[in-house]
């Protein structure tokens, strides 16, 4: 049976897009103006069930795998809501597994739980000023103080840092490079912890960006998440999935993009014809589904990958990264066409296609530059 079409699945993306319909389009305007999306958004989409879907029941999520989340994220983004809104609204999604798989039983309650209730806002800090995707080389130092971290450093580009309760932080424990760093939780309202936010962005306008100050700040040592020094592998194995995730969004951007462009070719007229009537209109439209449909193919098929262990870490990194820049890759094309195609409407704040437009070119930038996933990847084929 395919995993994408089975009775459960054709459910839950029933009730996705019904969420979406209700809860998300008839704001989304209103929320790209306030630069961020209100808490108790967090509560209506836990309550509905969104919020626990991928972790496991023991720690308060739904169940369910990345089979199931890249649903939701297809369905939200296709339904008319937008990649911006995903990354604000299931932020826990990169803030939570690292705690899930190696923290402590009072960490999973402390965080985890209240997170997937929509009670708690968490974020993912490890990109600092002066370095985004070496991470081995990461500057933050938490040095031990009798039972407690004190926590010097800074942080930058952080999604959801502004409205976040805390932060699962990359810090730097040990000696430099990949082997001197760990996770901890830090919370906001400490001493010393400072937030600027939320940063003027190109796009991803409804998802609050922020730099984040450690000064002093006093972090207890039971807030460490697994082992010290053991993060930097931690945050590795979680990449995988983030950057399937931004996959995901790249292809369903571009859906949702070649749908709107459609929609207006037919209702749209010039020189006495609709826009769709015109053969180089039609051979564009073909075009953009035919990358569309090579992009979602890719990444499901790196998404069924990752569910069934088939492949070992390394295959799954270069998998994942191919699936990444092709996804990435069609999206930025197919929604640069929609937007000529929509001609000057597509031009309008207004217009849906403009925020796809200005939300797209981030997919190639987080999660691992595009040209990271390429040199990745040439070392993992042996070129």
């Amino acid at each position: 049976m395919n995993p994408w079409t089975t009775p459960e699945r054709a459910a839950l993306r029933d009730m996705v897009r019904d969420f979406t319909t209700k809860e998300i389009v008839p704001n989304l305007r209103q929320w790209e103006d306030e630069g961020r999306l209100p808490r108790d958004l967090h509560l209506k989409a836990a309550k509905a069930g969104l919020m626990g879907i991928g972790f496991p029941e023991a720690v308060g999520g739904s169940g369910g795998d990345l089979v199931d989340t890249t649903i939701v994220t297809e369905t939200i983004i296709q339904s008319g809501g937008s990649s911006g809104l995903v990354a604000a609204l299931f932020t826990h999604g990169i803030a939570l597994p690292h705690i899930v798989a190696n923290g402590s039983p009072d960490l999973i309650d402390e965080y985890v739980r209240p997170t997937l209730a929509g009670e708690k806002i968490g974020s993912l800090g490890v990109t600092e000023p002066d370095g985004g995707s070496d991470v081995a080389n990461l500057r933050t130092r938490a040095r031990k103080d009798g039972t407690d971290y004190v926590v010097d450093g800074a942080k930058t580009f952080i999604t959801s840092g502004v409205r976040s309760d805390f932060v699962t932080t990359a810090v730097r424990t040990g000696d430099d490079g990949w082997g001197g760093i760990s996770l901890v939780v830090i919370d906001k309202g400490l001493d010393g912890f400072d937030v600027s936010g939320p940063l003027a962005k190109m796009g991803w306008h409804c998802s609050d960006t922020a730099e984040l100050a450690f000064s002093g700040v006093r972090v207890p040592q039971s807030k460490l998440v697994g082992e010290e020094n053991a993060g930097f592998v931690y945050v590795m194995q979680q990449f995988v999935v983030e950057r399937l995730s931004l996959a995901t969004q790249g292809y369903a951007t571009a859906q949702r993009a070649l749908d709107l462009a459609v929609d207006y070719a037919r209702t749209r007229e010039t020189f006495g014809r609709p826009l769709i009537k015109r053969q180089a209109i039609r051979h564009r439209l073909v075009e953009m589904h035919q990358k569309v449909e090579a992009a979602r193919a890719v990444t499901r098929q790196a998404v069924e990958a990752q569910v069934s262990g088939e492949k070992d870490d390394l295959q799954m990194s270069l998998v994942a990264s191919t699936a990444k820049n092709v996804a990435v890759e069609a999206c930025e094309w197919v929604v640069s066409q929609a937007v000529q195609i929509h001609g000057g409407a597509g031009y309008m704040r207004d217009s849906e296609i403009d925020r796809h437009y200005r939300d797209a070119r981030i997919l190639g930038i987080g999660g691992g530059a595009t040209e990271v996933m390429k040199d990745l990847s040439a070392k993992l084929l042996g070129y």
